[in-house]
């Protein structure tokens, strides 16, 4: 079989980056060892700047109603949030944006990225298991087994979407910065004996933690956290006895549980590729990065490391892609995966049983309180606070900062950037206001191929003539730095003279 682009895991990172690819045309084949979606819990939150990321790609509108299309009309939304197991955090999203944070089964984002990929045209065989990765100058090679006996895949890039035991990063022997586990934990989807036994959330004592949420219909899903070490039977299957003694022992009572719908150990084992990419092959979601799972910040920044890689990539393959464009993948993920590794390490340490903590525990909740700096700390679990590394040698200071989602007035009537950015269909969009904008349209030629340029008229909002914007809302250029042709050269290839049009196609309808 022979593809662009073969990716190793459909879970919702790989089935992302798989619709993201399919969408700018490229062929990509996706292998999955699993027979069908899991409908096991695993990760259940999105956070606000994945949500954002994810809207402005034309995701999510049967989970995230009213999103986009708005004209910059909304209002604040906050919702509650925790950290290292204190109340009082408030996540806060702006107005106009899809919402601070989504609560969906990760099956149920995973099912709709998947239907997104095979819409467009990505080929998918559930069921097969990478037994081999090779790569030369020309391309790479996987070998998989599966219904079918043995296949060859070749294709010109290989993503590793393939989970914490990736064999795509052991195969393609990239190195990692590894933290070993210092603390056990356990969980479980059971039923409670008495359901008043254990109400539902963060339960601390001196022996530990118990973190409980009622599923109605279901059960209740248990987390335990025992800081006294790694547990030595941590390759064992855990055993419903065994759960009930811990979180007896944790709770100082005996707690009775029954019916297991599934039961799984895991710790504080943090681990981070040292690259994101070896030559071509690329990683993503806990195939790169696994931390503490606390915070939901896996799932959110996986899924923003497929929309950083996927039009990258697209471009790439395709021959739009400036020199050195897919490299910037590394140097804008990894770092955020390093932040993640961080503070969930640094909550961990704020839930250890020892009193010495408690000064500082005190000093922490009063930080969350209203009016406080848990904003900063709520922008940081959102990653909103995210600026991007600036890769043009003159930055202006809005150079890799996220472009809220601002009303605008076109010709053609009243938008908003992510009504723009879902109509530019992946490219860049170039934002012209009022006629002194049209002093860039001549700069931009060049890279018409990648370019959506739109005339809008001037708002405070955006105080610029002109704003390149990347096809996941982050701002590559802005006047005030070096010349809007020396970034498009970063992002894109130019097209040769001879082809280019007098004037950008659609600004002529815009104008």
């Amino acid at each position: 079989m022979h593809a662009q682009v073969v990716i190793v895991g459909g879970g919702p990172v790989g089935m992302l980056v798989a619709a993201e690819l399919g969408a700018y045309g490229v062929r990509t084949l996706v292998l999955e060892e699993r027979a069908g979606i899991s409908g096991r819990p695993r990760a259940s939150t999105l956070h606000a700047r994945a949500l954002q990321c994810l809207v402005r790609r034309g995701y999510l509108p049967e989970l995230v109603p009213g999103a986009g299309g708005a004209g910059g009309v909304g209002v604040e939304a906050t919702a509650p949030f925790h950290f290292a197991g204190l109340s009082g955090l408030a996540i806060t999203a702006p107005a106009a944006e899809p919402g601070p944070i989504l609560k969906r089964p990760q099956a149920e984002l995973e099912r709709v990225f998947e239907q997104r990929a095979r819409s467009v045209g990505a080929r998918v065989l559930r069921g097969y298991r990478v037994a081999g990765v090779a790569q030369d100058q020309g391309g790479v090679q996987v070998v998989a087994e599966g219904p079918s006996g043995v296949v060859l895949c070749t294709a010109e890039y290989l993503v590793g979407a393939d989970g914490a035991r990736s064999t795509v990063r052991e195969q393609g022997g990239v190195a990692c910065a590894v933290y070993p586990a210092t603390v056990s934990a356990l969980a479980g989807l059971v039923r409670l004996s008495d359901p008043d036994a254990l109400p539902p959330g963060w339960h601390q004592t001196p022996r530990g933690w118990i973190v409980a949420r009622n599923d109605p219909g279901q059960g209740t899903h248990i987390r335990t956290l025992n800081c006294a070490g790694e547990d030595p039977r941590r390759h064992l299957p855990l055993t419903l006895e065994e759960l009930r003694q811990e979180v007896s022992r944790i709770a100082g009572r005996g707690i009775a549980m029954e019916d297991p719908r599934w039961l799984s150990r895991f710790s504080d084992f943090s681990r981070l590729a040292r690259t994101y990419r070896s030559g071509r092959i690329l990683l993503a979601g806990d195939a790169a990065h696994v931390h503490f799972p606390i915070g939901g910040q896996g799932l959110s920044t996986g899924v923003q490391d497929a929309l950083d890689l996927g039009w990258k990539l697209a471009f790439t393959v395709r021959g739009l892609a400036g020199e050195g464009l897919l490299d910037t993948y590394d140097q804008e993920r990894r770092p955020a995966a390093r932040r993640v590794i961080d503070n969930t390490r640094a909550q961990l340490s704020l839930m250890r049983p020892d009193p010495g903590l408690d000064a500082l525990r005190s000093l922490f909740n009063t930080l969350l309180g209203p009016g406080q700096e848990g904003g900063r700390l709520g922008d940081m679990i959102s990653a909103q606070d995210t600026v991007l590394p600036r890769h043009t040698r003159c930055p202006s200071a809005w150079e890799g900062r996220f472009l809220q989602n601002v009303g605008l007035a076109s010709r053609e009537g009243p938008t908003d950037v992510i009504e723009l950015l879902r109509a530019g269909e992946g490219r860049f969009l170039l934002l012209l206001f009022g006629e002194c904008g049209s002093r860039y349209l001549r700069e931009a030629q060049a890279w018409a191929d990648g370019l959506c340029p739109v005339w809008a008229e001037p708002t405070p909002a955006v105080p610029f003539d002109a704003l390149l914007v990347r096809p996941d809302g982050y701002v590559a250029w802005a006047p005030g730095g070096g010349s809007l042709d020396a970034a498009l050269a970063l992002y894109l290839r130019g097209i040769p003279a001879a082809r280019r049009e007098p004037v950008m196609p659609g600004v002529q309808a815009l104008g």
